[in-house]
């Protein structure tokens, strides 16, 4: 197993026209959870995922598993809650540069995991613990549970990975969303947070200051997103900025991050310079803007090197 993640998963469903959700006669069903996304986009490029979830005992969970099933993920730690529905969540198109999100995860059977829920063996066999800050949020059971992954991770020296993903609505409070955040980030090796995101915990700095924020608090790697203009990264021995790539239209950003997360770690995974990682999630972010849906842009491996040298005689036809 490459990496394990965990987090909720919902159905989502999406209009087939723009504007003001209350004016929607008729959506597509897909699948879209920011970690589960992220193994998908990693069992693209070829590697082995894991994802441990709870989904409830209904259509929208079986249809969750057999998606998930057939993008490779193992879903054999993914339990089912008899008393607890599945997530949903609606896209709304406002326009080209505004996609809004509707979420109806309150209860939902992934809000219910917990500790308990956390094989130590499974995590074991990885060399990589992915997390986000969304799954702390949805309860305190599964803030537990993220800490007990987080210190089984620990012990067996995996690398630990965290997306801060702020969903602000999720918490009581900005206080308790910085001071979780924060208290994770002190236990991460690579830390992924955007710009704004990056801010939101330690108030207007330049790139450069909230890198060693976080370098400070004990991560090994920080890497910065700025959006459509690129990617910091910084280490204690180096830093730099890659540059993002040119998108024409924008179709749908959401997803975008969880794809840069995946072109990134694969590239650890195969062992490239840290700038070329980078690169590589820039480009699989960049991709999956392109594309309506989550998930259905992440890209596969060879797709990344058409798309990084455009010019490129393409022989598949």
């Amino acid at each position: 197993m490459d990496v394990v993640t965990l987090g909720e998963t919902m159905v989502l469903f999406t209009p087939e026209s723009s504007g003001l959700l209350r004016y929607a006669n008729t959506f597509s069903k897909k699948i879209g959870g920011a970690e589960s996304n992220f193994a998908i986009g990693l069992s693209r490029l070829g590697y082995q995922t894991g994802w441990i979830s709870k989904v409830g005992n209904d259509e929208f969970g079986k249809a969750i598993l057999s998606f998930l099933k057939g993008e490779c993920v193992d879903v054999s730690h993914v339990h089912t809650d008899e008393s607890a529905p599945t997530g949903i969540y609606f896209k709304e198109f406002r326009n080209s540069a505004n996609v809004r999100v509707q979420y109806y995860r309150s209860g939902s059977a992934a809000s219910k995991m917990a500790p308990s829920d956390i094989d130590e063996n499974y995590i074991a066999k990885a060399k990589y613990l992915h997390i986000t800050g969304i799954t702390p949020a949805l309860s305190t059971s599964c803030y537990q549970a993220i800490k007990e992954a987080i210190r089984i991770a620990k012990s067996k020296d995996l690398q630990v990975v965290f997306d801060p993903n702020l969903r602000e609505k999720l918490w009581p409070s900005k206080e308790k969303a910085q001071q979780v955040m924060l208290e994770i980030a002190a236990e991460a090796d690579i830390i992924l947070p955007g710009l704004s995101e990056a801010t939101y915990l330690f108030g207007e700095k330049g790139p450069d200051q909230l890198a060693k924020c976080f370098l400070d608090l004990g991560a090994e790697t920080v890497i910065l997103k700025a959006g459509k203009e690129g990617t910091y990264y910084y280490t204690a021995e180096q830093s730099g900025f890659v540059e993002s790539f040119s998108v024409d239209q924008v179709v749908d950003p959401v997803g975008a991050g969880d794809g840069f997360a995946a072109g990134f770690i694969s590239g650890l995974l195969d062992e490239l310079p840290l700038m070329k990682a980078v690169k590589r999630g820039n480009a699989v972010g960049a991709m999956v803007t392109m594309v309506n849906g989550d998930v259905e842009g992440l890209p596969e491996k060879d797709e990344i090197e058409h798309f990084i040298q455009p010019n490129k005689e393409d022989v598949s036809r």
